[in-house]
């Protein structure tokens, strides 16, 4: 499969919000440098996933509006915003955050990310 292929299947399946689903897709010595209004966070497998599932015990449901994507090789750069609902109100729509990534694939996996976030 296309690294591009498997970055928009990533984003479609809803990992971002269940920790199960993100670790089919995410390589055992996965690495994350974040750069957002909040500072520098770097991030493994085990971080990552505990993230994800922080985000399904905050938000009833999450899903990714994808604004631009582009690939050369296993390099696939991703403009994102990220919508989320909350438990109090289900109803509501709120952004989470406009985010920035360059995703390197390896072996099918998401293998390292560089993110730049800002918040919705």
């Amino acid at each position: 499969m296309a690294a591009k292929e498997i970055v928009q299947e990533y984003y479609r399946s809803g990992a971002l919000h269940n920790p199960q689903i993100m670790a089919t897709y995410i390589h055992k010595d996965f690495n994350l440098e974040w750069y957002s209004t909040k500072g520098y966070f770097e991030a493994d497998r085990d971080d990552i996933l505990a993230l994800a599932g922080e985000l399904a015990k905050s938000y009833v449901t999450s899903y990714v509006h994808i604004k631009q994507i582009i690939s050369e090789g296993n390099i696939v750069s991703v403009r994102y915003t990220h919508h989320v609902t909350t438990i109090e109100n289900p109803q509501e729509d709120m952004i989470l955050g406009h985010f920035m990534v360059i995703w390197e694939v390896k072996h099918d996996k998401l293998f390292k990310a560089h993110l730049m976030s800002h918040p919705g």
